[in-house]
């Protein structure tokens, strides 16, 4: 008799497990159509609630429900959800989301500042970037939120440079004044370190000078071994007391910039002409990456006065002025010496 009650017990757990097994394969198998690529889980959603969220919507059964009941009892962990904005696969399943969903992986989006551009593009950017909260909306605002360290001197008008150029990721619901934050967070510190790492006798008297010049660096040249080249003429020019004369600072001064630069550009008595006044701007004119402070901090050594672009983004170096000329005649006038 108790043999007979041990193989009808057995048969039945048999029979469970098969059935438990093809439940669970059911609940693997069940699609869920999700109309958009990010799923914003609410606080206080459950397994249970969505499940009668896309039972309305027609995309489960009944059935599919109580399974899931069934199977959250031999697998609790899965009930414990996260909020979070989450990417959702386009093949996703019942099982698969609620596994994301209990695992925390939320979305993670990301945000790039970019080498050259000005602080107001870098504004344009954030307030084009998705699923992200907008508590900045000018440069002004901007410059309030960030600090001045005090051996920089008086702040400007604008956070010019302040911003580090690079990739930020964050999550859903972050604020743009967290990311500008985190940007010069990571600008003081790679500017930090290229100070330290700066060549002796730069003529350069602090780290937001570095900045300025790393900044005009960017500007010059995006050309990763050009730009050490470029840091070796601006620092010729001025240990010889010579005007840097560089294009970007004439442009970065206008208001009414149309694409081409003017001699009456070039006349502009704007602070930032440095065909007009000697040494550095009074402050960056872009914003600058990593590469920029190196050459900022290591310029090559260079008996280099003067470049002047070949039209595809590489540059002509020169020492005298009548090579310099030379150059200028070929590459921008189109023009050959005899």
């Amino acid at each position: 008799m108790l043999k007979k009650m041990f193989v009808v017990l057995l048969i039945a757990v048999v029979a469970v497990v098969v059935l438990l097994s093809v439940a669970i394969k059911q609940l693997e198998q069940r699609p869920v159509q999700l109309a958009q690529p990010y799923f914003n889980l609410q606080a206080g959603s459950s397994a249970r609630s969505l499940c009668q969220q896309w039972l309305v919507q027609g995309q489960l059964k009944a059935y599919d429900c109580y399974l899931l009941r069934l199977y959250l009892k031999w697998q609790p962990e899965l009930a414990q959800l996260r909020q979070g904005t989450y990417r959702t696969p386009a093949d996703a399943t019942l099982l698969s989301l609620l596994r994301l969903f209990a695992s925390g992986e939320v979305a993670q989006f990301s945000l790039t500042f970019i080498e050259g551009e000005t602080v107001q593009q870098a504004l344009l950017r954030l307030q084009a970037a998705e699923h992200l909260q907008q508590d900045i909306s000018s440069t002004r605002q901007m410059l309030a939120l960030l600090s001045w360290p005090a051996d920089w001197g008086a702040p400007p008008q604008h956070p010019e440079g302040l911003l580090f150029a690079d990739t930020y990721f964050y999550t859903a619901n972050s604020t743009a004044s967290e990311l500008v934050e985190r940007a010069q967070q990571a600008m003081l510190r790679q500017l930090e370190l290229a100070w330290q790492q700066r060549q002796g006798a730069l003529p350069l008297q602090n780290r937001y000078q570095l900045l300025i010049m790393a900044s005009l660096i960017e500007k010059e040249s995006g050309l990763l071994a050009e730009k050490s080249l470029v840091s070796s003429v601006f620092v010729n020019r001025l240990n010889h007391n010579m005007r840097l004369q560089t294009d970007p600072t004439v442009i970065y001064g206008l208001t009414n910039y149309a694409g081409r630069i003017t001699y009456a550009d070039l006349r502009n008595p704007h602070p930032y002409n440095t065909y007009r006044h000697h040494g550095l701007p009074p402050g960056p004119i872009s914003l600058v990456g990593a590469s920029a402070l190196q050459a900022a901090a290591q310029p090559d050594n260079s008996d280099y006065f003067y470049f002047v672009s070949r039209g595809d983004g590489s540059h002509v170096f020169s020492v005298t002025l009548e090579q310099h000329n030379a150059a200028v005649r070929k590459y921008i006038l189109g023009k050959k010496d005899d």
